[in-house]
């Protein structure tokens, strides 16, 4: 449990690290060039780089990270977004926090740019010198609150982040999340289910996809919701192209991390295209703006 706060009520730092620290050799095999683990936003004729650049694009812009000065990155991953706000956006100071030691070790050994911080640190935990003038969260919300709550114990857990958020940011100050969600197909059948206690518990243990009315409702008071988004067909298109890149280098995974874990990430990848397709997941994209 993070040291900041007891009433923290989402992943644990090891069941993040579960995940996050298999090893980045082996998701350098599939991911694209940056490590960017999360949906792309494709257009046709897209490779996976040139998508994965377009959504950090789309996700700076719709935070007006240009101009902004700092931005936070809640759930930095290997940092891609950091780099490519200062890159391209002008963006003087970039923070990223992780919870993934391998992540950090990774960026920070390959050399920051100008301006970007990876802490090894948890939002609850992390005390701003400063406000930030947009922060960006892609892919970390599903981890904020712990598979198992109930219904009101996870809003509150999500409010947290947004009360967070709010006291991070100067008024008319944007927020951007993307994060899975559940979708409104309650038509489960067992072998579904199976699949999902699978991921859960396999691949993204303690984690919980929150509802789309729960972004919304969360965050009532401290946020504008300005726009919403469900791109779940770009979440098919990222997780097949997963799938094709590790089944493309396979030997190579299993000489990294052994038989089991790469059939494991196979069925999960596959198995999670295949839940989009049907509607019991979708992609969600909210921007917010600071009250």
């Amino acid at each position: 449990m993070p040291s900041g706060s007891v009433l923290y009520s989402g992943a644990t730092a090891s069941a993040i690290q579960q995940h996050y620290d298999a090893s980045n050799e082996f998701f350098a095999l599939w991911l694209d060039e940056g490590l960017t683990y999360s949906c792309a936003r494709w257009e046709p004729g897209d490779t996976l780089e040139a998508a994965q650049v377009r959504k950090l694009d789309l996700l700076l812009d719709l935070a007006r990270a240009r101009g902004a000065g700092r931005l936070l990155d809640v759930g930095c991953g290997w940092g891609s977004l950091l780099r490519r706000a200062t890159g391209a956006y002008d963006v003087r100071e970039a923070v990223g926090l992780t919870l993934s030691p391998n992540q950090a070790r990774w960026s920070t050994e390959r050399g920051l740019p100008a301006g970007v911080e990876i802490r090894l640190e948890n939002w609850v935990d992390h005390q701003p010198a400063e406000p930030y003038g947009a922060i960006v969260s892609i892919g970390a919300f599903e981890h904020f609150a712990r598979f198992g709550l109930a219904p009101a114990e996870r809003l509150e857990a999500y409010r947290r982040f947004f009360r967070f958020c709010r006291q991070a940011l100067p008024p008319g100050g944007r927020l951007v999340v993307q994060t899975n969600i559940k979708g409104n197909n309650n038509r489960l059948d067992r072998a579904t289910v199976r699949e999902m206690m699978f991921i859960i518990e396999s691949i993204f243990p303690q984690s919980e996809m929150p509802r789309m009315s729960e972004l919304v409702a969360a965050s009532e008071t401290l946020f504008e919701v300005l726009s919403v988004r469900n791109d779940g067909p770009d979440y098919i298109r990222t997780l097949t192209e997963w799938s094709r890149r590790l089944r493309h280098r396979r030997d190579d995974a299993v000489a990294l991390v052994g038989e089991r874990m790469v059939a494991d990430y196979e069925h999960y990848l596959a198995a999670a295209a295949r839940h989009f397709e049907r509607r019991h997941l979708g992609l969600a994209r909210v921007v917010y703006e600071a009250v």
